[in-house]
């Protein structure tokens, strides 16, 4: 089997060579609960983590989408090879950690649906993602057979990101042949959005095959059920890798204020216009954002989005501080 096709290049060559003599590279397809599915020269594998990896951070054990150094003979993962970019969003709940959703991806599809699921407050947050993992950003605006303002709801996520937008009806097949534009041969594309979207219809749409399960929103809200249950790599005949993504209830980006204020782009610009340096535009005199939102050139929940996620990096930085104290206080006590 050709590694290249997954996206093997001479740099992961070089990274496989500094983990040891006897191991081979392996791109994961799926992991789950110490598992992993791979790619290898030999073909797709089962294999499983070696005790060191089983003992460390979840954060460094494999994911879907990264590459692995694999003993041939045992089956066994004994290295997560360097990370490239990284999905990572906060732990679902109330636990402040990190948990890592997928590695290597080049370019992140975030799928809104054009009925009642669009909401530009949610897309600001994908934005978010797509800003803390660095991959190229391209909207999909799904379900346009059943929207009669499509051309509007283009417009107004063009003006809250400069990421290429596609509008396209996950039923249309040459609708979806628009989404090759957008990546490379030998590129990893992630399919993110809320369930009930569509994912899983356009995963079947590139692959011409049945292959991820459909459900049916529900009317009251255009929400889905979780019909993705894995995050799973696919490649296509084209040469790209498409990685499907399970729809997330809950999305927190593990990120920091400076990701924030670069997601934000219109209002830090506006920001530097403001009477006083460090204006949190919360009310404060001569403060330009205010004056943006009083003239409609900045939406209200807009403003409203960026100190709702700039609380939550901040309670994130907080945390990640108390935690490392903690740790270093109880090994100092052991």
């Amino acid at each position: 089997m050709e590694l290249y096709s997954y996206g093997w290049d001479a740099q992961w060559a070089r990274a496989l060579a500094s983990t040891g003599a006897g191991l081979i590279a392996g791109r994961v397809v799926m992991a789950t609960h110490g598992l992993c599915r791979l790619w290898t020269v030999d073909g797709l594998r089962e294999a499983t983590l070696s005790g060191a990896l089983i003992q460390s951070p979840a954060s460094e054990r494999p994911v879907t989408g990264d590459w692995v150094a694999l003993e041939a003979a045992t089956g066994r993962v004994r290295a997560v090879l360097p990370r490239r970019k990284t999905l990572s969003r906060k732990k679902a709940g109330r636990e402040y950690e990190e948990q890592l959703i997928a590695a290597n991806v080049d370019v992140l599809l975030v799928v809104m649906g054009l009925d009642g699921d669009f909401h530009p407050r949610r897309l600001e947050r994908y934005l978010l993602l797509g800003e803390e993992s660095r991959a190229e950003v391209v909207v999909v605006l799904n379900k346009s057979d059943v929207c009669a303002d499509a051309l509007e709801k283009v417009r107004k996520v063009d003006r809250l990101t400069c990421a290429a937008v596609v509008l396209m009806s996950a039923m249309e097949a040459e609708s979806v042949r628009q989404l090759h534009r957008y990546v490379e041969a030998g590129q990893t594309a992630a399919l993110v959005g809320s369930s009930g979207v569509g994912k899983s219809t356009i995963v079947n749409a590139l692959l011409g095959a049945g292959c991820q399960e459909t459900s049916a929103v529900r009317a009251g809200d255009s929400r889905g059920r979780h019909t993705t249950t894995a995050r799973e790599l696919f490649l296509l005949e084209e040469g790209w890798l498409l990685l499907d993504m399970p729809g997330m209830r809950e999305l927190e980006v593990w990120t920091g204020p400076e990701a924030v204020r670069a997601s934000f782009g219109d209002i830090d610009e506006l920001s530097k216009e403001c009477r006083f340096r460090d204006c949190r535009h919360a009310g404060e005199p001569g403060c330009a954002v205010a004056q943006a939102v009083q003239d409609g050139v900045v939406e209200t929940g807009r403003l409203a989005n960026f100190h709702k996620l700039h609380r939550e990096t901040d309670a994130q930085k907080i945390k990640r501080a108390h935690r490392i104290a903690q740790r270093a206080y109880n090994k100092m006590k052991r």
